[in-house]
């Protein structure tokens, strides 16, 4: 009797241990995955005071100092080579999930597709001029008035249209906890060169993982990091750019 109840115990186990076939890497990315959810962090106390104080100054100095000459410039460049208006105002996904309207230079011919469709690199609706914005990254200045109006901050995750937060948070795990910050100028995501058009899931999910990072590691410090060196990245592209020229 109690060899039968063994063996038919024995059976029953096997029966439902039966390992199925998996990638590792799927593997171990769920793990990270997991890691990351469960990890909690709080910021230092005065972190959200600070860096709103910050945000308010450096934003401010901005348009006063660059915007206050930059902006007559690239808007009558904008409306003598193209129709349409000078500044693209488009709803973005913020804090919480809340819609905001984000600023920006329009470099874009006036189409159907925008609120839809992402940018691509050799994309035919991007204009002369708007290619030069989008290289030098002038077209997302505007946004400084969007740190200003407190919808955005200088560094947090990129805000994403809303018909992508709509698609990426049915097809991506915990594509929501990024919304669980305020959206920014720039971000981890940008500074790892993940910046512009999302190609493939893999892609998207690399600058999900970095701005959960982000998100789980936020400090006056790592926000630091992060402005000093998009400001490297820009100055090398548009020194890049220079010398390709000569």
């Amino acid at each position: 009797m109690n060899q039968n109840a063994t063996l038919e115990f024995t059976l029953e186990r096997t029966d439902i241990v039966q390992p199925a076939p998996s990638n590792i890497s799927n593997i171990r990315f769920m793990f990270q995955e997991i890691n990351q959810l469960y990890l909690e962090h709080k910021p230092a106390a005065y972190y959200y005071t600070a860096k709103r104080i910050l945000d308010i100054i450096l934003s401010s100095l901005f348009v006063l100092l660059i915007m206050s000459w930059v902006t007559p410039i690239l808007a009558l460049l904008i409306k003598v080579t193209s129709k349409g208006p000078v500044f693209f105002i488009q709803k973005r996904t913020g804090l919480f999930g809340a819609e905001f309207d984000c600023y920006k230079f329009r470099t874009m011919y006036v189409n159907d597709e925008a609120n839809t469709t992402q940018v691509s690199i050799n994309d035919k609706r991007i204009t002369l001029v708007g290619r030069f914005l989008r290289i030098t990254h002038l077209d997302e200045t505007p946004q400084f008035f969007n740190v200003l109006l407190g919808d955005m901050s200088i560094v947090g995750p990129r805000p994403h249209m809303l018909y992508h937060t709509q698609h990426y948070s049915e097809c991506i795990p915990y594509y929501n906890l990024r919304l669980e910050v305020k959206p920014g100028m720039t971000g981890m995501a940008q500074i790892k060169d993940y910046i512009g058009e999302i190609n493939g899931e893999r892609e998207l999910r690399k600058r999900i993982q970095w701005d959960i990072y982000y998100m789980k590691n936020r400090s006056m410090l790592l926000d630091a990091q992060i402005l000093l060196t998009t400001i490297g990245k820009v100055f090398e592209k548009a020194f890049s750019m220079v010398s390709s020229k000569k």
